[in-house]
């Protein structure tokens, strides 16, 4: 269903392994490359296009502001956005979420995050963006991005972490530099996270716990919070990505789709994940990039805690790698409550 726009504790992180399989999946082209298609994008429900001539359907009058309506929403060519979310595993949460925009047109993609703790606005009540998945689904979380950032979700994915871990082991572990020394036990997770600071080999446990560690037992950690754990996810992804990309890595495909298949849940269908992974391996890993939703995590709201975002710096983020239109959008095109 196309999705209108109005004018206008259990910490665990990182669904990227639905990032790395998109990726990955490209190297199934070898063997259906009779089988692939481009996915729809999805469209606003805009007034009815004037016909031939210059008259509008049915004897209706023209509109002038259906008509400037209708061009703004005009979509740029083989531009899709996907929500990539991961939740706990048993409890629910979507406390990672990223929009993937694939711009196979110039050969970018770019993965913009949205901290865990994000103003939000659904169902008349502030909220934490993570509380929407809990409310309703994957479906209520994309209407929420969509509607705060004035631009369609075409697609969602949705993975659990124990696939996280399954794909990183199936590619044989990651090398990856840990950014900072991490000391915390949680006995209640059955959780321990010990590593020093500096590069090492991470098996797909490891990484789990690199990706979702926050804080030491003595209450030091990130200077930025999870805005630092945001940054360590997307470089990780990056080290994962270029790992899997290689050419030792692609006897693996089978063992990946598996994964895909037990921990995944998508609107995609396989033909479109195939196009979309043919896509990203001509793209490579040095033309994906990765931004944060710019804010203040210190920011409250009518009493309440929450991650504010900044209008202006996620309008100008928004236009510069992740509106799927023609014409670049503005203020009145996002619901994006302020203090």
């Amino acid at each position: 269903m196309p999705r209108s726009h109005p004018r206008y504790r259990k910490r665990s992180n990182l669904p990227l392994v639905i990032i790395l399989a998109i990726l990955t999946v490209a190297v199934i082209c070898a063997g259906f490359r009779s089988f692939f298609r481009a996915p729809e994008q999805k469209q606003d429900d805009l007034p009815p296009a004037q016909t031939v001539g210059g008259s509008s359907p049915e004897g209706e009058a023209d509109d002038p502001e259906a008509e400037a309506l209708r061009s703004h929403r005009e979509r740029k060519p083989d531009f899709y956005t996907i929500l990539v979310s991961g939740v706990d595993d048993g409890n629910g949460g979507s406390d990672t979420n990223i929009l993937l925009a694939v711009d196979a047109a110039t050969g970018y993609a770019y993965g913009v995050s949205i901290p865990r703790d994000s103003k939000a606005f659904f169902n008349g009540k502030n909220h934490k963006i993570n509380a929407a998945y809990n409310t309703g689904g994957m479906e209520l979380l994309a209407e929420v991005v969509s509607d705060q950032l004035g631009i369609p979700v075409d697609y969602t994915v949705l993975v659990d972490l124990r696939g996280f871990e399954a794909l990183v082991n199936a590619i044989g572990g990651v090398e990856f530099y840990i950014p900072i020394d991490m000391d915390y036990d949680d006995p209640e997770q059955d959780l321990h996270i010990h590593f020093k600071k500096g590069p090492r080999h991470l098996t797909g446990q490891q990484a789990l716990e690199v990706v979702r560690w926050r804080q030491n037992n003595d209450g030091t950690g990130y200077a930025t919070a999870d805005i630092g754990r945001i940054g360590t996810q997307q470089a990780f992804l990056k080290a994962a990505a270029r790992q899997m990309l290689q050419i030792s890595n692609w006897d693996k495909i089978r063992s990946y789709a598996e994964i895909f298949q037990e921990r995944v849940e998508t609107d995609l269908e396989l033909a479109n994940l195939i196009w979309l992974g043919e896509q990203a391996l001509t793209v490579g890993s040095d033309n994906i990039t990765f931004h944060t939703l710019p804010g203040d995590g210190a920011g409250y709201y009518k009493g309440g805690s929450y991650y504010v975002l900044d209008p202006e710096a996620v309008l100008e983020l928004v236009n510069s790698c992740a509106n799927p239109y023609q014409r670049e959008l503005t203020l009145e095109d996002m619901s994006i409550l302020v203090p």
